[in-house]
Parts: structure tokens; sequence; C-alpha cells
């Protein structure tokens, strides 16, 4: 007989009135949200829960649920709302965690965050079929996220002197041009993201992490452990990117908390700045755009004295991001300024980027400060001046990314940032055939970011412009191309 998820029963206990708030504004019934939870718990493998109507309503009274019930609460009221709604948000009390497996509050120490990277890159590949890590992983937001990421900033104790190495190195450790391959393999899994997308190439990232930080478990020179160190936090920071681009955010979220980690160990503060910016994006992505200004500052605080012209360039416009979606265009429009002057002097530099800022193109420049004139058009209440200004920036990336194959995906969410602004200026015919382009790309990569965004924004159309022989076909090219299952990552 399949487990409900009760706890039992309470005497004294009293209505939810946390979970009922959240619920009714869910506009599920409680039917929906018992099938919703049973389908999540069969994708965890938790295949006991058996969830019904009768269920939900003692949750609504007061019944506390055991795991891994509070845990897809919270996920599926954050995937509805857009924004981190915690299990405490829903009025639950979490089961107890170890910090290595759930928290993001880990200690700031070479051997531990190889040990947690070890964890979690072998626990990800053998119980992980969807990327859910058992039912033991939460995103955290807030001040629990802040302030261990602050601890960033705190110099490193003095390490001690290695001592001279022998002559004739010592068997088992790694040569140059292993080394080299290592980082050579690590630029070819990035192009593989930006080209296909999250969902075909992840496991081989997290797997590629795991022998790494094998190695680092093994004795190395000081220098050689310095390189595997920064080799694992591009790792780390590209597995929780394609966790992202996929729509696995608590597994994203513990990855570029230990990409930040691995960052500091390697001494390379452009490249902890760099995952501090994805770890910002993901904020923005889930509604929290003052944790994402946060983080953004410490990036740059943190990175102020050797980042190059295009790492601060890329930080200033996601500082616009952030500040477009808190509403403060002032800000916002000299975040944008600055990005732009800062991507100027980037010809200049002296020095080379490193490989994982590549990505911050002209096209990557127009495309980010046009998203966020069209984030100030939707918080502004669909302004048609915001929707004015982006438009031109965000005609200008389509045009560049469209002769840059290696990404497809960028593209492709430049279209539909385009066809939404096309939307706000009310100008639906231009917004289809955009629509009807991006998807013609995501029917090649596989992000299911990208597809989401497709979803919305043909649900917008629909709604302002249902009854156009444009959007209605739009809709049927959509239930054709794009329909929704579930994928394997």
């Amino acid at each position: 007989m399949g487990d409900n998820g009760g706890s039992g029963a309470n005497a004294d206990k009293r209505p939810n009135e946390l979970l009922g708030s959240w619920f009714v504004r869910s506009g599920w019934s409680k039917g929906e949200l018992a099938r919703q939870v049973n389908r999540r718990a069969r994708q965890l493998g938790a295949n006991h829960i058996s969830t019904d109507t009768s269920r939900v309503r003692r949750w609504l009274d007061g019944e506390n649920p055991r795991e891994p019930i509070p845990r897809i609460l919270s996920e599926l009221f954050s995937e509805r709302f857009g924004c981190v709604v915690s299990v405490e948000d829903l009025g639950l009390r979490a089961a107890r965690q170890s910090p290595s497996v759930s928290g993001v509050d880990l200690p700031w120490t070479g051997p531990q965050t190889v040990a947690l990277l070890s964890e979690f890159s072998r626990s990800d590949l053998m119980l992980a079929r969807r990327g859910f890590l058992g039912t033991s992983l939460t995103l955290s937001a807030g001040p629990s996220l802040i302030e261990p990421m602050q601890r960033w900033l705190v110099p490193a104790p003095a390490a001690p002197q290695p001592e001279p190495e022998p002559a004739e190195p010592r068997p088992g450790r790694l040569s140059k041009p292993e080394l080299d391959l290592l980082e050579s393999t690590t630029r070819m899994f990035r192009q593989w993201d930006a080209q296909c997308g999250g969902g075909l190439r992840r496991k081989a990232v997290v797997g590629q992490l795991h022998e790494v930080t094998d190695l680092l478990q093994e004795s190395q020179p000081a220098a050689t452990a310095v390189k595997l160190f920064k080799v694992a936090a591009e790792l780390a920071e590209l597995a929780g990117w394609m966790s992202y681009d996929v729509g696995l955010q608590p597994t994203a979220q513990k990855y570029f908390v230990l990409a930040v980690h691995a960052a500091k160990e390697a001494c390379d503060k452009p490249l902890g700045s760099y995952v501090l910016s994805s770890m910002s994006r993901q904020m923005i992505h889930l509604g929290r755009p003052d944790d994402a200004l946060e983080l953004i500052h410490l990036a740059q605080y943190g990175s102020r004295d050797c980042a190059s012209p295009r790492t601060q360039s890329m930080l200033y416009a996601m500082e616009a991001r952030a500040y477009a979606n808190m509403g403060q265009p002032g800000r916002c429009k000299r975040a944008v300024r600055m990005a732009e002057d800062t991507f100027a002097e980037a010809d200049e530099w002296d020095e080379p980027d490193p490989d994982w800022i590549r990505f911050f193109s002209e096209a990557e420049l127009y495309g980010e400060n046009s998203h966020s004139f069209r984030d100030l058009a939707y918080v502004a209440g669909r302004s048609p001046t915001y929707a004015s200004m982006a438009e031109p920036l965000m005609r200008r990336a389509v045009e560049l990314f469209a002769n840059e194959a290696e990404y497809q995906r960028s593209y492709a969410l430049n279209l539909i940032g385009l066809a939404t602004v096309h939307l706000l200026r009310r100008e639906p015919e231009q917004s289809t055939v955009l629509v009807s382009q991006a998807m013609g790309i995501a029917k090649k990569v596989r992000s299911e970011r990208v597809n989401t965004r497709i979803r919305r924004t043909v649900d917008t159309a629909v709604r302002d412009f249902g009854d156009l022989a444009a959007v209605v076909d739009l809709t049927d090219q959509l239930a054709v191309d794009l329909p929704e299952t579930a994928e394997a990552v």
C-alpha cells in the first residue's frame, strides 16, 4: 500500500495558513496538487508516495508531511511562481540534513572542497537519472545564500611553503600535456554547451569533474594542484550552468557554490567573479533580483583589481539586469553605459582573456543590455518607452548571433527576446515570425530554458492576440515542434 506522506496524528495542530496562502494563489485544485506531487515523487524514485485530495486537505489543516514531500512542494511552488519558495515559506518543517549535501555554508578549505565536489558529482552520476539528487537538495536565497558567499572575500590563511620538487617526477603525477588536455577538454565542453544546450552533455561534464577531483585527492605539486582547482572550478561552473539550462535549479546552485570554493583555492578571483555572475543570473531567473545584485557586487568588489575589461563589462551588464528587475531605471541605465564603455576597452587589454569569458562578445553585450530595457518595460507596466529602447539593441544582437554558428542557444534566446519586445509594442505579426524561427533552433538545441521562454511567449501572444490567425498558427506549430515531454539529462 502506498505511503501518503503523513507524519501521524497531531492533537494540537492548527491550519497551515502559509501553505494555504500559496495553494490558493497557485490556482491548483487539491487533486491537481496531489497528482503533481505523485508525478514528481516518481521522478525522484520515491515510488512509495501515493498522495490524494484528502491528504492535501490534511496538510492544509496542519499535518506536516514526511520527506520527500516538503521538498517536492517547495520545488512545485517555486516553479509555479518563478521564485524561491522554501520549505519554511510553506510553513513546513524540513528534515535535518548534513551541510555537505544540502547547504551552501561550506568550509572554505581545499581538502573539504575536494571531498564535497567528489561526493556531489558522484551522487549526481549515480543517483540522478534526471539530475535529482535524492530528496536532499533545496534552493538557498536571501541571507542564507549571500552571507556564506561573502566569505569568498576573506583572505585564505597562508599556505605552507611546498617542498622542493625532486629532479624526477614521482609516478602518478600529471604531466604538462595531460594538464593541457584537461584544459582543452573543458573548452570543448563549453563549446558543446553553447551549440547544443545543457541537456546533451551535462553528464559528460559531471563525469570529467569527478575525474579531476580524483586527481586532486592524489599527491600533486603545488602548482599542479592550483591548475587542477582551476579546471575543477570551470567544470563545476559549467555543470551548474548546464543544470540551470535544463531546469535543475537546486543542483545548479550547489555546483555554482562549489565552483566558487574551487576558484578560491585556485587563487583565481576573475574566475570566482564569473561563477558569482552565473549565480546572479539564476537568481534573476528565480525572481530574486535583490540577491542577484548582492552577488554581482561581491563579484565586482572581489575582482576589482584583476578582472579584464571584458569580464568587468559582463559584470556591469548583469548589474543592469538586476537593477532592471528591481524597477530602478536610473541605476540600470548607468550600469548599461558602464558595460558599453568598459567593453570598448577590451581590445586594448594586454593579456589574452580566459576562455570562460570568450562568450561575452559584442552580440552578447547588445543582448544583455536589450534584455535589461525589456525587463524594465515589464516592471514599468509594459512601458512602450523602454520597449522602444530595447528594440534596436535586440535587433542588432539577433543580426550578430545569426552569423555565429557556435552560439545557437544565444541566437534562439535573443530571437525570443525580440519577439517579446514586439509583443510589448503590440506588433504580434513580427513576434510570431521570430518565435517560429526560435522554434526551429530549439529543436536542435536541448535547452529547457529556451523551450520555457518560447512557451511563455506563445502564452502571452495567445492572451493578448489570441484571435489573430498568425497566433493560432503559432500555437499549432508549438504543439508539433515542442511537445511538453520530460527529457532525461
